[in-house]
């Protein structure tokens, strides 16, 4: 019984210290990639306004050949709705939604996850001129994790965990339009 009564102590300890180190762990978390791409901003930019051609160079739009996919709205518009649906539990169901546009420079993004769990995170693409057909296109998500749950992101990377998937698909974006 002795036993059973320190093993509780210990178990109850260390939930309390969690939630108090929880306290003091940032809730944001954001990861951000970009590229160069040998075309003005002007091409650039009038390409991935349109939401339907992230298929074209997004990992996540291709890693399940079978995904439904289902658009509403006009495309390269605010309102207009990009969603998911997969068999497949890593790619799981939801939607984008473009939710601002600044004309030629900014395209924000909010992403409804719905399965395997459901969370919304925003997501935006920048386009800057930085030369004569040079344009620098930044591609980003952030999100926030509440208490207590944001004591995670003591072990989560998620630099690691999606910034691969976004330089994969910066890449592409790349070469489709400066093959065009």
């Amino acid at each position: 019984m002795k036993t059973l009564k320190w093993i509780l102590i210990v178990v109850a300890s260390a939930i309390a210290l969690a939630l108090v180190v929880a306290l003091f762990v940032k809730s944001d978390y954001a990861v951000e990639k970009q590229i160069v791409i040998n075309k003005s901003a002007h091409e650039v930019y009038n390409y991935v306004v349109l939401l339907k051609n992230q298929n074209n160079y997004s990992k996540w739009a291709n890693s399940d050949p079978a995904m439904e996919k289902t658009f509403r709205g006009v495309d390269g518009t605010v309102g207009f709705v990009s969603a998911w649906k997969s068999k497949d539990k890593n790619v799981g169901a939801g939607e984008q939604e473009i939710i601002r546009i600044q004309p030629g420079k900014r395209i924000d993004y909010e992403l409804r996850f719905k399965e395997p769990m459901e969370d919304t995170n925003m997501a935006h693409m920048t386009i800057d001129s930085i030369g004569t057909n040079k344009t620098l296109v930044k591609w980003g998500f952030d999100g926030k994790m509440p208490y207590p749950t944001n004591i995670m992101l003591l072990f989560l990377d998620f630099d690691k965990m999606i910034g691969g998937d976004f330089e994969f698909g910066l890449n592409k974006l790349k070469t489709i339009l400066e093959n065009e």
